[in-house]
C-alpha cells in the first residue's frame, strides 16, 4: 500500500466523519496516537472533549442545544490498567474495557457490536487498541451495502509499526448522500510529529474548517510510557 501524506489526505476529504490514527514516530521513541471527530448537524457540532482520569469525554458544549445523546455522548479514549489505550469512535469503548477487564480480547468484545443505528448511514464503529510497546490493532464494524441484518467485521494487526509511518481509519468514504461507509483497508499514513502540540496543530488545520468539532492527539514515550497530550475544541 502507497504511503500517503497524512495533511493531504485530510484537507481532500471535507467530511471523514470520525477518524482514528495510530502509528510510530518517525525517531522511533514515541507512538502517535490521534482521534477526531466532525460534524454537519448541529446536534453533532455542539460537543467538545472533556478530560477524565483514564482518558477523555465528548460533552455538549450548550446543554439546552443537546438533542439526542445515544450516539454522540461517549468516551473516546480509555488507558486500561493493564497499559492498553482503547480509541473508539462510540460507547464500544467501554465494551472493550469491560470484556478485557474479564480476560478477554477486544475482538471478543467487539463480536458482541455492531454498526450504529442511524439508518440510513449505518455508520460503522471504529475502534484502536494501542499496546504499552507501540504495536496496535485497527478494526470497522459496518454494514454490507447498507443492509441492516448483515455486520462485517474487519480487524487489522500491526506487529511491528515503521518509524514515521502509521494508520487511519475512519468513518465515512466521502461525503455523499447518505454517508457510504469507509472502504478498504487503513490507509497508510505519514507520522511528522515533533510534538504533540505541532502534529495536532497540523491535523487541526488540515481539517474541514466547517465540519470539523474536536481533536485529541497524545505521543506516547515507549521507554517510560510518558504522555504528550493536546486537545482542540472548535468550542472553545
Amino acid at each position: 500500500m502507497k504511503l500517503i501524506n497524512l495533511m493531504t489526505y485530510l484537507s481532500e476529504n471535507p467530511y471523514p466523519g470520525r477518524g482514528i490514527i495510530l502509528g510510530r514516530t518517525a525517531d522511533d521513541k514515541k507512538a502517535a496516537v490521534a482521534y477526531f471527530i466532525m460534524g454537519r448537524s448541529e446536534n453533532s457540532r455542539n460537543r467538545v472533549f472533556e478530560t477524565t482520569e483514564d482518558g477523555i469525554r465528548t460533552k455538549a458544549f450548550d446543554e439546552s442545544k443537546m438533542t439526542d445523546p445515544s450516539l454522540i455522548i461517549y468516551h473516546p479514549v480509555r488507558l486500561l490498567p493493564n497499559g492498553l489505550l482503547v480509541v473508539t469512535n462510540g460507547d464500544q469503548t467501554d465494551t472493550i474495557r469491560d470484556h478485557i477487564a474479564q480476560g478477554h480480547c477486544y475482538r471478543h468484545a467487539l463480536n458482541t457490536r455492531t454498526f450504529e443505528p442511524d439508518g440510513p448511514n449505518w455508520t460503522p464503529r471504529i475502534s484502536g487498541v494501542l499496546k504499552p510497546d507501540g504495536t496496535y490493532n485497527l478494526s470497522i464494524l459496518k454494514s454490507m451495502d447498507g443492509a441492516l441484518a448483515c455486520c462485517c467485521r474487519y480487524f487489522f494487526e500491526y506487529d511491528h509499526p515503521l518509524c514515521g509511518v502509521g494508520h487511519l481509519i475512519h468513518t465515512y468514504q466521502d461525503n455523499s448522500e447518505p454517508l457510504p461507509s469507509f472502504e478498504g483497508e487503513p490507509r497508510r499514513v505519514t507520522i511528522s510529529a515533533q510534538s504533540a502540540q505541532s502534529w495536532a496543530e497540523d491535523i487541526w488545520a488540515a481539517l474541514n474548517e466547517e465540519n470539523k468539532v474536536s481533536l485529541f492527539v497524545q505521543l506516547i514515550d515507549l521507554a517510560t510510557q510518558e504522555q504528550d497530550t493536546v486537545i482542540i475544541n472548535k468550542h472553545n
